[in-house]
C-alpha cells in the first residue's frame, strides 16, 4: 500500500472517530416537545402511567411554561382515563389552583366534578365525595354560565342532591328508631329546607309526623300528616300514618 493511501485512510478513520465521539446535542425545546409527543402516543395506546411519566419529564424540563401547563392538564386526564379518580381529582385541583384563568380551567372544573362523582359511595355511607361533586358542579355553572354541557351538569347536580337527601333520610330514620326524636326532626326538616323536591315526600312527611308527635308537638305532627294525606292520598304511607295516629293519640 502506498504511503499516500495509508495517510488518506488514517485521516478518514480519525475523522470518523472524532465525529462518533461528539455527543448529539438536543435543545431543551426539542427535548420537551419530544417528551410531550411521547406522552400523547402512550396515552392513545392506553399506556396511561407511561404517558404520565413522559409528561412529568416535560414539567421537570422547565423549558416552556405553556407546554408545562398542558402537560399538567394531560397528567390529570391520564389519571382519569386510568380510572384513578382520587389521583385525577388531586391533579385537576392542582391545575385549577395553579392556572385559575387558563383556557382549560373550565374543562378541568368539569372533569374534577366527574372525578368526584366516580368516588361517590351509596347513600348509607360517607357522602364527602358527593358534597365535593355538588360543590364543583355548582362552581362550574357559577363561573361559566354558558357552559355547553349545562343540561348534563344540572342532571349531575340533581343526582347529588337526591343522594344527599337519601342519606339524611336514613340518618333521620335511625334517630327516630332509637328514640332520638329531636335529632330526627332536625334531619327531616333539614331535608325539606336543603333538598326541596329531591326526596320521597310521602315518606318524609310520614316520619316527620311520627317524630313530632313523639315529642308532643301535635301541631307540627298534624301539619306533616295533613300534607301526606292531601298531597299523596294514594301513598302507602297514608294507611300507616292513620294507624300510627290511632295508636298514639
Amino acid at each position: 500500500m502506498s504511503r499516500r493511501l495509508l495517510s488518506t485512510g488514517l485521516a478518514s478513520l480519525l475523522l470518523l472517530t472524532a465525529c462518533a465521539s461528539q455527543p448529539v446535542v438536543v435543545s431543551p425545546a426539542n427535548q420537551a416537545s419530544a417528551h410531550f409527543q411521547e406522552g400523547e402516543a402512550f396515552f392513545e395506546q392506553g399506556y396511561y402511567q407511561d404517558a404520565i411519566t413522559s409528561w412529568e419529564k416535560v414539567r421537570q424540563s422547565y423549558y416552556s411554561p405553556d407546554l408545562n401547563i398542558l402537560a399538567e392538564m394531560m397528567i390529570a386526564e391520564a389519571y382519569f382515563a386510568d380510572e384513578k379518580y382520587v389521583e385525577a381529582a388531586v391533579a385537576y385541583e392542582a391545575f385549577l389552583k395553579n392556572n385559575p384563568e387558563h383556557a382549560k380551567a373550565q374543562d378541568a372544573l368539569y372533569r374534577l366534578g366527574l372525578a368526584n362523582m366516580r368516588q361517590m359511595l351509596d347513600h348509607d355511607q360517607d357522602q364527602m365525595s358527593t358534597r365535593q361533586a355538588l360543590a364543583t358542579f355548582r362552581s362550574l355553572l357559577q363561573r361559566y354560565p354558558q357552559e355547553p354541557r349545562k343540561a348534563e351538569v344540572l342532571a349531575y347536580i340533581d343526582h347529588c342532591l337526591y343522594q344527599l337527601a337519601a342519606h339524611e333520610m336514613m340518618v333521620g330514620k335511625y334517630y327516630l328508631k332509637t328514640g332520638q326524636y329531636q335529632a330526627a326532626i332536625k334531619r327531616f326538616e333539614g331535608i325539606v329546607s336543603q333538598y326541596p323536591g329531591h326526596h320521597d315526600q310521602p315518606e318524609l312527611y310520614y316520619y316527620l309526623g311520627q317524630a313530632s308527635l313523639m315529642v308532643g308537638d301535635k301541631a307540627k305532627s298534624d301539619e306533616a300528616f295533613s300534607l301526606l294525606f292531601n298531597r299523596f292520598p294514594q301513598s302507602e304511607y297514608v294507611a300507616a300514618a292513620e294507624k300510627f295516629m290511632r295508636k298514639n293519640l
